[in-house]
């Protein structure tokens, strides 16, 4: 791949969508799956998490996905690791002959979400992260990932401040992707605005990446004004599937993520080249309903045909 698209999206189905379903998914259907994914033409692709298969069962197969899922010139496969057991999980996958080509470190910017969420406190957790980061040295590109970015569900209002102070100390550890989690889905366009644009104005060496919920219906219109901000990397998953794990109880009913197909389709009809066949990712979309065996939340899918503006 030699085009670079306007935007980036990062298909997060088979890591994100996935660890919200209580069902397994069998190796071979996820590997199916990331390949179909891949064909779309994604840059950058979740693949899987190295979490203990205790917390997280779904991810239980971590490394038979990765030795089975083949490279892809250009594509960037990403594993999130909790802790620095996964990410040695993650080296050692690589030594093996298959590992992943990013690797994922997450912080949450309210403590309340951090005692829920990691079981820890936030300075434990920037313990963790930096411990990580020394650990996996240049062998990946390293994501820094912030959760409730906007607001948290046990501690309210983030002050964007302290997403700055959470970015600046990744930057600090050498990690320069940084997504932005919109956790509960509470963001509006013009919150994302301000916060996008304190972050780049602050940080212009980073790469941000709007990481958005839809549970209010909202997550698109938020990805336009992250879009007119500046940003041109989303996560996004097939059907909006994914937010938080299953065992987490937390959130307001849904919690899925940005569906792929909706906005893609909308950026297209926008004139903003994702580098995404999109008959192919409506294709994928339809895929993803019947290997979780029922409807998802796209639209562009019931569609049949690209949207125009």
């Amino acid at each position: 791949m030699t085009d670079v698209p306007d935007v980036i999206f990062s298909e997060c189905f088979c890591r994100d969508g996935l660890q919200h379903e209580s069902a397994v998914v069998p190796v071979e259907a996820k590997v199916a799956m990331l390949n179909r994914i891949a064909d779309c033409g994604f840059r950058r692709i979740e693949i899987t998490s190295f979490a203990h298969p205790k917390y997280i069962p779904q991810f239980a197969d971590a490394e038979a996905v990765l030795a089975a899922v083949r490279p892809r010139p250009g594509v960037l496969f990403k594993a999130t690791c909790p802790n620095p057991a996964a990410v040695r999980r993650a080296q050692a996958a690589r030594a093996a002959g298959r590992g992943p080509e990013e690797i994922s470190f997450l912080v949450s910017a309210s403590e309340g979400h951090t005692q829920k969420n990691l079981r820890r406190s936030r300075e434990e957790q920037w313990a963790n992260v930096a411990e990580m980061a020394a650990l996996a040295g240049r062998d990946f590109t390293l994501v820094g990932s912030i959760s409730v970015a906007f607001d948290c569900p046990f501690d309210g209002p983030i002050p964007p401040e302290r997403v700055l102070e959470d970015a600046q100390r990744f930057v600090s550890l050498g990690v320069t992707r940084i997504s932005i989690g919109d956790t509960i889905g509470s963001a509006t366009p013009p919150r994302v605005r301000a916060l996008v644009a304190l972050l780049r104005d602050a940080l212009p060496e980073a790469t941000f990446i709007a990481h958005f919920h839809d549970s209010r219906g909202t997550g698109v219109a938020n990805c336009v004004a992250a879009l007119e901000a500046g940003l041109r990397h989303f996560d996004t998953a097939l059907g909006g599937t994914g937010g938080h794990p299953s065992g987490i109880a937390y959130g307001e009913g849904f919690t899925g993520n940005v569906c792929t197909e909706d906005l893609a389709t909308l950026f297209a009809a926008m004139g903003v080249d994702t580098g995404l066949d999109l008959d192919r990712l409506r294709a994928a979309g339809r895929e993803a309903e019947r290997l979780l065996g029922r409807t998802l939340y796209s639209r562009a899918i019931r569609i049949g045909e690209t949207a125009h503006a």
